[in-house]
């Protein structure tokens, strides 16, 4: 896919020893994208494909950590179905407890879901806002559906989330604020977001430290 590549860093907001980084292509109605994620357990390389409409299509992961490894490989087909191929090595614990399995939980859960969201990715968060178009105008509180996928286990679950304009695009700062919830859990956060779609802070998450075209 040709457009516009950017190349973005940031370092976790919540863990400052955890960095990430991506190199994003844009086009008029999809991206692609490619990044890692090290912190200081594990270290995580994913690529991640859409469709028109920024529709997530694959997303493989690979993950490794002191003596296990694991790898995803998370496709949406033309008909909206979510399948996994997955694999693990090694001593599945991590933080004192045994890891899920890796892949999804279940399958029938993930209908209606135009979006993977990997945990701890800002990237993942720029599908949703583009579709709406939350930087081009006002746009009320609208539910998504994802197919989560947790890290470092790989397990993949349902996660409903809620997005909504809360500023838009302002040239001169060139930022606009995007609400996002979740309506799972209690948690919501204001993200600045730049013209691209691209998170610049997300509080409690990331923050971005480099970007460059």
């Amino acid at each position: 896919m040709r457009g516009a590549v950017r190349h973005v860093e940031w370092v976790g907001d919540d863990d400052p020893e955890r960095l990430e980084a991506a190199t994003v292509t844009l086009a008029a109605d999809r991206l692609d994208a490619l990044g890692t994620s090290r912190t200081t357990d594990y270290v995580t390389q994913w690529s991640l494909e859409t469709g028109p409409g920024w529709v997530t299509t694959r997303l493989d992961i690979g993950v490794s950590g002191r003596g296990w490894s694991r790898r995803l490989a998370l496709t949406r087909d033309a008909h909206g179905r979510w399948s996994s191929e997955s694999h693990y090595s090694g001593h599945p614990v991590y933080e004192g407890a045994l890891m899920a399995a890796p892949g999804i939980r279940d399958p029938a859960s993930l209908d209606g879901a135009l979006d993977c969201d990997l945990a701890l990715c800002p990237v993942t968060n720029s599908m949703p806002m583009l579709r709406l178009g939350v930087l081009d105008a006002a746009t009320p509180e609208t539910r998504f559906v994802m197919a989560w996928v947790a890290l470092p286990s790989l397990e993949v679950v349902r996660s409903d989330q809620v997005y909504s304009s809360m500023a838009a695009l302002d040239p001169a700062a060139g930022h606009g604020v995007v609400q996002y919830q979740s309506a799972s859990r209690d948690f919501t956060a204001d993200l600045t977001v730049d013209p691209d779609g691209i998170v610049i802070d997300y509080p409690r998450l990331a923050k971005r430290i480099r970007t460059r075209p």
